[in-house]
């Protein structure tokens, strides 16, 4: 026989006890408001560098384009 037919080492430790209940699924208006002010804040910081983004994409594009002929 093997260790894993032995009946009792084959149970699963007892989950761990908390000292509050479970505050089940609710929406957090704050948390969301949080995000999308990170999100906006990002969203400005980085506008400047978009187009410097799209210019090193189109050049790399092209330079994979003519690297295959």
């Amino acid at each position: 026989m093997s260790d894993a037919d032995d009946g009792d080492d084959s149970r699963l430790p007892e989950p761990l006890r908390t000292v509050t209940p479970p505050s089940g699924t609710h929406p957090n208006a704050q948390m969301d408001a949080i995000g999308w002010l990170i999100f906006l804040g990002l969203l400005i910081l980085l506008a400047p560098v978009l187009p410097l983004l799209l210019v090193v994409w189109l050049i790399s594009r092209a330079s994979d384009a003519l690297g295959q002929r």
